[in-house]
């Protein structure tokens, strides 16, 4: 827990959103507080069936993006009109918590999602019923990491926001104290 007290969305999150999640759901205690239990960020390429490499390219650069290795998926069943077969590597995932998950979504609120072009905010209809969050981005060259000479293909990916809140009303209040620009 050492590393993320140099986190400062962390320290943003004990010292202001706690208190304000408190007074606003009237919680008797912090622990009741909603918050961030991990990010899970996913990159499905089914061209990898053909080319291989991209896989490659999707997971350096999820490595890239994330600050942690890439684990591959594959294929849960075999689908014939995709000549898919059960079993075979189809995209990759990367799930982040505690203090590299809080550096992430800081700097996605703060860097990432200001350089998409006509960017007017998220929607704020992606959420599950439960308080978690999904965020579709259809290129993965507005992370600063990413070198746009080097990419073979522009890659989307879901990112998933899961949080401890019971409702959606929770969740969008927690994930908006913490920055997340949702239109008006």
């Amino acid at each position: 827990m050492a590393e993320s007290s140099k986190c400062r969305l962390w320290e943003y999150y004990q010292q202001e959103c706690v208190p304000r999640m408190m007074q606003e759901f009237r919680y008797t205690s912090p622990m009741q507080a909603p918050r961030v239990e991990k990010i899970v960020i996913n990159v499905g390429l089914g061209e990898a069936i053909q080319n291989i490499k991209l896989l490659d390219s999707a997971g350096q650069e999820l490595a890239a993006i994330t600050g942690q290795k890439p684990v591959v998926t594959r294929a849960r069943r075999s689908i014939a009109a995709f000549k898919l077969r059960e079993g075979m590597p189809i995209g990759c995932m990367v799930t982040l918590r505690r203090h590299r998950m809080y550096n992430f979504l800081d700097k996605l609120v703060n860097v990432v999602l200001p350089r998409v072009r006509d960017f007017r905010g998220v929607s704020d209809r992606a959420f599950d019923g439960r308080g978690n969050y999904t965020l579709g981005i259809k290129e993965q060259i507005i992370f600063p990491e990413i070198d746009y000479d080097k990419i073979d293909k522009i890659k989307g990916m879901n990112i998933t926001i899961v949080t401890s809140a019971r409702t959606d009303e929770e969740g969008k209040y927690l994930l908006t104290l913490l920055g997340m620009p949702f239109r008006r």
